[in-house]
């Protein structure tokens, strides 16, 4: 079983709070890490179509035979149990560590928390295995299979051919959560959006131009990115306003939050087309940026990530903010090093007051100083 970096967070926030409610997309582990966690916890999953009956009919029953400590289990199943979960706590605010809720769907679960559970509960991501996580389990793994495979916990775990298991984790989130969600009546144009929106990670997407792709209207593709969205199946890079130029980029770039996933879109089914595929750095770029983005949620902050890029095509590939300081990162697949990498990292710290540490990812020798910049391979970001 392969060691989660949120672990750490997850134990101190459960000591902390009466509630504790652990998002994320489908088959990311969250139902693994809240065992793993606290074994000793009681648990129900209001996937079984039994249980979620009892706790919609009956929540006192309910929670007479699943006494707390609790871990609940997709409790977007059952919104209204949250309403029950507030009653609990507020019988005694002060102990902690009483119900562990997991969810998949952002919309509905971040509806009933804010409405029910407000001021009781902290709110963690567990996203897909990060880099580290996926090395420490298999170190020997080329760059073009951690693309191909992506970071699912089931492929590294249990050794699943990628390409049969991301085809069964589409047609499953399509089938059976996503047209739900959007109320999605042409499945085809759908998927071809889907394929386009592979097409175009690290890219600023145009949804007036998906729209003469798709035949289907920019409004409802603007809905369906809301959803895909909220549903952790992608998320957007908002643009970074800077002193460099006033005629900046205003549209957010797009990523997937599983790189595996976009790979599967594109049709990518070997090591071999991956290598040679033409988006390859696109989606190099897509696994760092995603990586970064883990990092900061699994110490339990905020991503506060962004882009810069000026109408003039000066561009910086990911700037994260702490407090008041600007890290830039420019992200390259290539193993070699070439100065031209970090030109724009240089002129961006000379005109941002606040920026320092620039930093160049990429896929060859880490450096502790290559032309003022910090040089690391995107294997050794967050640890050796």
């Amino acid at each position: 079983m392969i060691y989660r970096e949120l672990t750490k967070e997850l134990v101190k926030t459960m000591a902390s709070y009466p509630v504790v409610t652990l998002t994320g997309p489908r088959q990311a582990g969250k139902t693994t890490l809240a065992k793993q966690c606290f074994p000793r916890f009681s648990y129900a999953t209001l996937e079984d179509p039994a249980i979620r009956n009892l706790a919609e009919s009956d929540p006192k029953s309910f929670f007479r035979k699943y006494p707390e400590p609790l871990i609940i289990d997709e409790v977007q199943r059952v919104p209204g149990i949250t309403s029950s979960v507030q009653v609990l706590v507020d019988e005694d605010r002060k102990r902690k560590g009483r119900f562990l809720l997991t969810g998949s769907h952002q919309p509905g679960l971040h509806m009933a928390v804010s409405q029910s559970l407000a001021g009781r509960t902290a709110v963690l991501n567990l996203m897909p295995l990060s880099v580290h996580e996926t090395l420490s389990h298999d170190s020997d793994i080329s760059t073009d299979e951690l693309i191909l495979s992506g970071f699912m916990p089931e492929v590294h775990d249990d050794g699943k051919d990628p390409t049969a298991y991301y085809r069964n984790y589409y047609m499953t989130y399509v089938e059976r959560d996503l047209r739900q969600l959007a109320q999605i009546r042409n499945l085809s144009a759908f998927e071809r959006f889907m394929v386009l929106l592979a097409g175009r990670v690290g890219q600023v997407v145009n949804l007036s131009g998906l729209s003469g792709e798709t035949g289907v209207s920019s409004t409802t593709l603007a809905e369906w990115l809301s959803v895909l969205e909220a549903s952790f199946l992608v998320f957007r890079l908002q643009p970074y306003f800077s002193n460099i130029s006033k005629r900046t980029v205003k549209s957010p770039k797009i990523y997937f939050t599983e790189v595996g996933l976009a790979a599967y879109l594109l049709g990518l089914e070997s090591v071999q087309q991956v290598s040679r595929d033409p988006l390859r750095g696109n989606l190099f770029e897509n696994m760092v940026v995603a990586d970064v983005m883990k990092s900061r949620l699994n110490r339990g902050r905020e991503p506060r990530l962004f882009f810069l890029r000026t109408e003039k095509g000066f561009e910086i590939d990911l700037i994260a903010q702490e407090g008041r300081s600007l890290h830039p990162m420019e992200i390259k697949s290539a193993s070699t090093f070439n100065s031209a990498f970090v030109t724009n990292l240089r002129r961006f710290c000379k005109a941002e007051p606040d920026a320092k540490l620039p930093l160049l990812i990429y896929d060859g020798e880490s450096y502790p100083e290559r032309d003022d910049v910090r040089c690391v391979n995107f294997r050794h970001l967050y640890g050796e």
